[in-house]
């Protein structure tokens, strides 16, 4: 774990851009050891429901990639916080001041669209119901946070965003494209992220751990449900279900293929020109099986699934605040 302070940000704001202070920069782990961390994110997250049940719920035991927190170690009041508003859900995850999962919460959410914030007083309401049960959980208070968002969208939405932050009572520290975060905690050298959300998939290509190009376009796991949808005539309440339940995927996998194709392509027209050993598929969307393969046939490019994908962008939007 390394101290960052020479990153600035992009002039998101219409501002001249400014430094940030310290982050946190993760480096030199192993796969097994990005696992462990991940694995640990998806036990201390906790869906909106409740504790998660089957294979999900398992603790997970063992040293961690940061500074080895026990699952029993009590919260530091140096914590970090960070929120993905997403298209499909919303999720608050919870670091301590060494970068350690702590805890958050997750919800289906329908209140960003590509990147949007298209309802305002909805956003804030969810995002106020979870910030107070996570503070419960963990005896502190959230003051601060981080946000993220697709590449490319406009500086006002993102202005938007850190305003729900804002408005559910906690000070937004700073802003972050989506794939950049994602590799706040991938600590790829050389490649490509691919986040495949909700609503949108964003593209980073990666040059000696450095992002080099970023872009963003329409595509994500809103549109699966919107075919299941219309090919089963089904409410899109029901598709989503449907999409997330393994025993229903291998059927469903036909229905969906286009779609993944078009991630495909949106993902060959952004790396074109640059040389991508490898392509890291995150995002919630990139759960769905045999999206991988999919990419990597229509690519050629040796492509992989980041374990838990759904927390790793939101982990690497929490590293980013720098309160």
């Amino acid at each position: 774990m390394t101290l960052d302070s020479d990153r600035t940000n992009g002039e998101q704001d219409g501002s001249r851009p400014e430094t940030r202070r310290p982050r946190l920069v993760r480096s030199g782990f192993s796969p097994a050891e990005v696992e462990a961390y991940l694995t640990r994110a998806q036990v201390v997250i906790l869906p909106r429901e409740g504790p998660p049940t089957g294979a999900a719920s398992g603790r997970h035991s063992g040293q961690l990639p940061f500074a080895g927190l026990s699952a029993q170690a009590p919260p530091s009041r140096n914590i970090r916080v960070g929120v993905d508003l997403g298209t499909a859900y919303l999720v608050l995850a919870v670091l301590d001041d060494q970068g350690n999962p702590i805890g958050g919460e997750w919800q289906f959410a329908q209140v960003v669209r590509d990147g949007l914030v298209v309802d305002f007083i909805g956003a804030i309401d969810l995002l106020r119901g979870m910030k107070q049960r996570v503070e419960d959980r963990l005896h502190v208070e959230l003051t601060h946070a981080a946000t993220g968002y697709p590449p490319g969208v406009p500086r006002g939405e993102v202005r938007a965003t850190a305003h729900v932050l804002e408005a559910a009572g906690m000070d937004c520290t700073g802003v972050i494209d989506e794939p950049s975060a994602a590799n706040n905690v991938l600590g790829l050298r050389d490649g490509a992220i691919v986040d495949v959300g909700g609503g949108t998939t964003g593209v980073a290509v990666l040059r000696d751990s450095e992002v080099v190009y970023t872009a963003a376009e329409p595509t994500g796991g809103t549109h699966f449900s919107l075919v299941i949808a219309g090919s089963l005539d089904v409410p899109f309440e029901e598709a989503e279900k449907l999409k997330t339940t393994p025993a229903e995927q291998a059927r469903l996998f036909p229905l969906v293929r286009p779609v993944m194709e078009k991630v495909a392509a949106i993902t060959t027209r952004h790396i074109r020109g640059w040389k991508v050993p490898t392509i890291t598929l995150v995002g919630g969307t990139s759960a769905f099986p045999g999206i991988a393969e999919v990419v990597e046939t229509y690519t050629g490019i040796r492509t992989t699934v980041a374990p838990h994908p759904m927390f790793v962008t939101p982990l690497g939007i929490a590293l980013e605040d720098s309160s």
